[in-house]
């Protein structure tokens, strides 16, 4: 069966926005005395609260508790501090129009909450495109990725099969999750990570716009089953 949708991240992916995640990160934990270091917290972006805040905080849930305050902080940050000097992918609206005319259909599947999405669809200026409605967030998924709920989730809003579609994705945990639900992922650089972290994407391109340029001869031009 030809592909037929596309689920897309945003964070990394149509926005860049990983750097301020981790950023946000340090000033949340900060807030309640924990010391911990950009560096430290930068290879995690792609994963959500539930997954970073243990990492930082032993004992702590990223879903209640001070855990859950720590990531609230976080989200308050993004929103208020850090979203608002976001700036879009290269050619991520470029590349979202054209998939469009392709007639695929697609949504996003992200670690966000459904707030925050607002925020980043803004800032990736696709949020005329995509609706946010529409999205698989991070409550539609006990665990974040890259465990695969989230894509699981998008999938099910979709009424797709994993061979239905393709992922586009920055991370590793993108990758790890995607492929846990059985999709194929197209890689991005543009979230700062290496060949070597993305090897297990089907496809790596430098960012959406270079995805574009080689459109015809992608997984997404060739319009074939992935699996």
């Amino acid at each position: 069966m030809a592909v037929q949708g596309v689920i897309f991240d945003i964070d990394g992916t149509l926005v860049i926005s990983n750097d301020a995640h981790a950023q946000g990160w340090v000033e949340a934990f900060a807030a309640f005395g924990y010391e911990v270091k950009f560096e430290q917290v930068r290879p995690l972006i792609g994963m959500g609260g539930d997954q970073i805040v243990p990492k930082f905080a032993p004992g702590l849930s990223g879903q209640e508790g001070k855990g859950k305050e720590i990531a609230d902080r976080r989200k308050e940050l993004i929103l208020n501090k850090f979203g608002k000097n976001l700036a879009p992918a290269p050619g991520a609206r470029e590349l979202l129009l054209k998939i469009r005319d392709e007639g695929l259909r697609m949504i996003i599947a992200t670690s966000a909450s459904s707030e925050e999405l607002e925020v980043l669809l803004k800032a990736a200026q696709v949020d005329d495109i995509l609706d946010k409605d529409e999205a698989a967030t991070s409550s539609d998924a006990k665990a974040s990725k890259p465990e695969p709920d989230i894509v699981e989730a998008a999938l099910e809003k979709l009424g797709m099969q994993p061979s239905d579609v393709v992922m586009l994705g920055d991370t590793p945990y993108d990758i790890e999750s995607a492929n846990k639900a059985g999709v194929s992922l197209i890689a991005v650089r543009c979230g700062g990570f290496d060949d070597s972290q993305l090897k297990n994407a089907i496809a790596i391109y430098n960012d959406p716009a270079d995805l574009l340029a080689h459109y015809d001869d992608s997984p997404l031009g060739k319009k074939v089953a992935i699996r």
